[in-house]
This record gives structure tokens, C-alpha cells and sequence, in this order.
């Protein structure tokens, strides 16, 4: 029988990444700081958004472990049988491919890179209880330290290169924004129109950015009822006349996802409805006027629920007023230090991206029952903040089909 290998390198194709190499080598020069700080040998990073960070390769587990191992001198991916060459022409550095015939090859990858022994840096907030047994016993680390708090930290502060990617994004959500209002109609259904909207911005990004890879862009368009929650997947509810709406369009490239979320109405909009959705729009544009340099995320909260309370409807809000943009998603992670919440005193520092994002939900049965949302996506710059979303707000444009 032919012996089969634990792992091997099998390189083919030119590598093609979303930035230049030298953008690669400058984030791998600030995580190889703060291992220097803090004494760290090797990192082993296993989530998706640090992997995709430090070495360009985005990947998709199937219930496959994953990774990026660092050091002074390398940086690795370790990838599975499954996915042959692509992990190699989609990262940064080198890979190791480890094979499904013996069991934890994975781990045997990962130590053929860190030696025995070793200061090995890990991300707590990912790795599994399951996983963080292995890697003892596999890599048989002198000392372990949790290293996702600084890398958190380092993606916080966005390069030029990644703030014209997420512009990019932003311009792409708005055309799929544009592509929803457009198929707006009495009778359409949810599912319908989400997919005009998608269409559309898979179509641009393909134009933008022609060798990327193509995945995870999505909508979500929500009706009635289905407005109540940010989050709502999209069914096949059919639009009536006098329908609140939520427009969410998500579009993804290469790891950079980006939104833009609006309140909409079908054909008209009732007094009570256009309260709560003026006050919505107002807490929306104050919002935006307190992303500045100096800020703190907790400062910025709490005079946003000073406003609502004014106006009785804080206790209608259901989460915080923005987040970080940069590499995340829905089902990968998320800078979650800069949040605008009560709890997070991150103060905004140029280079960052934050959504400013109010959100409304009056329970059914009141006066203008429903989910009302707006979203921009800023970048803050040395004396402000620039608004990098363009498609407008309120009712003026948004009463629709």
C-alpha cells in the first residue's frame, strides 16, 4: 500500500490576494510586536477573520479545522486535503496541507511550524474547549497567552488600503439599495425583491474587483411584521400597501463586509409611523455629529439615549448604535471593543470604521408598530468623520413602490 502522508505543500497557480504584499508583511510586523511584548514563540490563529487578516486566505471549514501559524521568521496556513492549491494562491505566506488518513494530521501540521515546547499564543475567544486540549497535548507549550485581545486591538485601526476596500463595499451596498427601491412592489414578495438586490450588488462587485472570489454577498428585506428584529431572515411574505419595511444589503469582499440599512415604507406611511420614523432619522443624524476623534463609545451612548429619552421611546431600543467595520460577518468575528454600548469606553481614534445605526421596534398593536432602522458607515478622520454611505434617508426618498 502507498504510504500516505500526514501533510504535504502542494503549490500550483499564481497567488492573487486582495491587497499587496506589503500589506500583508505590515499587519504580520504589528502581531510579531505584540508577540515580542509578550513573549510569544508562535501564534496559532484558527478564526476565520484573523486568518483571513494576516494572510488574505478566507476559508470554509465544513467542520474542518483551520489555521495560521506565526512566528518570527513564518507565516503558514494550514489548510485540509480537500481544498488542494486554492488556500495557497489565496494566502500571503506559505501553506501546509494535512491529509484526512490519520487523525489530528492537523495538529501535526501545526507543530511541524511551532516545535515542541514553545510561548504559543491562541485566540480564547475561538478556540474550542475540544481544540485548546489538542494543542496541549500536540504542541506540549511551555506557556500559553491569549493573543485575540491584540489582535482585536490592531484591526480596530484601518490601513488606507482596507478603508478604500470598504468605501468600495459601501458604494456597492448602495447599488443594491437602489436596485431594492426599484423592485418595490404591491404584491412582490420578500424573497423577490431581496434577490433584485443581491443580483445587483454580485454584479458589481464582479465589475469592481475581477479576480476576487465570489461568495456570502446577501440581503436581508423585511416586511411588516418581519421588521421587528434587525436580524429577521427573509421569507415569502407579499408586500401590502401601508407596509413598514427594512432594506439591509450586505455585500462581501474578499472578508470586508460592508451595510447599508433603511427604513421604507409601500405607497404611503400613517402619521403615527412617520413620528417614530422622523425621530428615528433625527437620532440618527445626531448620532453621526458625535463620531469624532476623542470620543468615547460609552460617551457617545449615552447622550444618543438621552435623546430617545426625551423623546419616551429609549425603552424601545434593543441593542447598541453601531459597530466596528473591517474583516467580519455574520457567522465570523467582529472587533467587539469598538461597539457604540454602555459598556465599551474604546475611544475613536482616525483610522477606524464605525456604523452609526439607531433602531426602533414598537410591539404590534401600537401606533406605528414595526422596526425602524438607518445605517451609515463612517470613517474617522483627524477632525471628524467622514460618511462613506450615499444612498438617502427618511421619507422624502423612502416611501416607495
Amino acid at each position: 500500500m502507498t504510504e500516505r502522508p500526514q501533510q504535504y505543500r502542494f503549490h500550483q497557480g499564481e497567488k492573487i490576494l486582495p491587497f499587496a504584499a506589503s500589506e500583508y508583511e505590515a499587519r504580520l510586523a504589528g502581531l510579531r510586536r505584540s508577540m515580542a511584548e509578550q513573549g510569544v514563540d508562535a501564534c496559532v490563529l484558527t478564526s476565520m477573520h484573523n486568518i483571513a487578516y494576516y494572510s488574505g486566505f478566507l476559508y470554509c471549514s465544513f467542520g474542518r479545522p483551520y489555521g495560521l501559524v506565526v512566528t518570527a521568521t513564518q507565516d503558514v496556513t494550514i489548510s485540509a486535503g480537500i481544498d488542494a492549491a486554492q488556500p495557497w494562491r489565496r494566502c500571503h505566506g506559505d501553506n501546509i496541507t494535512y491529509t484526512d488518513w490519520q487523525r489530528d494530521n492537523y495538529w501535526r501540521a501545526i507543530l511541524s511550524v511551532t516545535g515542541p515546547g514553545k510561548v504559543i499564543g491562541y485566540e480564547a475567544d475561538h478556540l474550542t474547549l475540544l481544540q485548546s486540549e489538542k494543542l496541549k497535548a500536540f504542541l506540549s507549550p511551555s506557556k500559553t497567552i491569549d493573543i485575540a485581545p491584540a489582535t482585536m486591538k490592531q484591526r480596530m485601526i484601518k490601513s488606507p488600503g482596507e478603508i478604500a476596500m470598504i468605501r468600495a463595499g459601501a458604494n456597492t451596498a448602495d447599488v443594491g439599495g437602489y436596485a431594492i427601491r426599484e423592485a418595490v412592489a404591491v404584491g412582490a414578495r420578500e424573497i423577490d425583491v431581496a434577490m433584485a438586490g443581491r443580483d445587483a450588488m454580485e454584479r458589481e462587485i464582479a465589475r469592481r474587483f475581477p479576480n476576487a472570489e465570489y461568495r456570502d454577498t446577501w440581503v436581508w428585506f423585511q416586511s411588516g411584521i418581519n421588521t421587528d428584529g434587525a436580524h429577521n431572515p427573509v421569507t415569502a411574505r407579499k408586500l401590502e400597501v401601508g407596509d413598514i419595511l427594512s432594506l439591509n444589503t450586505f455585500p462581501m469582499i474578499s472578508g470586508y463586509y460592508t451595510a447599508l440599512e433603511r427604513t421604507m415604507f409601500v405607497r404611503e406611511v400613517d402619521a403615527a409611523s412617520l413620528r417614530i420614523w422622523e425621530a428615528n432619522v433625527a437620532a440618527h443624524e445626531y448620532g453621526m455629529s458625535l463620531l469624532k476623534p476623542g470620543a468615547s463609545c460609552a460617551e457617545i451612548t449615552s447622550k444618543i439615549n438621552d435623546f430617545f429619552e426625551e423623546r419616551q421611546l429609549l425603552q424601545y431600543r434593543t441593542f447598541g448604535y453601531g459597530h466596528s467595520f473591517g474583516v467580519l460577518s455574520h457567522y465570523y468575528g467582529r472587533e467587539a471593543g469598538l461597539e457604540l454600548r454602555e459598556d465599551i469606553d474604546t475611544v475613536l481614534e482616525p483610522g477606524m470604521v464605525i456604523s452609526m445605526e439607531p433602531m426602533l421596534t414598537i410591539p404590534e398593536g401600537q401606533p406605528g408598530a414595526g422596526g425602524y432602522r438607518e445605517h451609515d458607515i463612517l470613517v474617522i478622520t483627524e477632525d471628524g468623520a467622514e460618511d462613506i454611505t450615499h444612498y438617502p434617508y427618511g421619507p422624502d426618498f423612502n416611501v416607495v413602490g
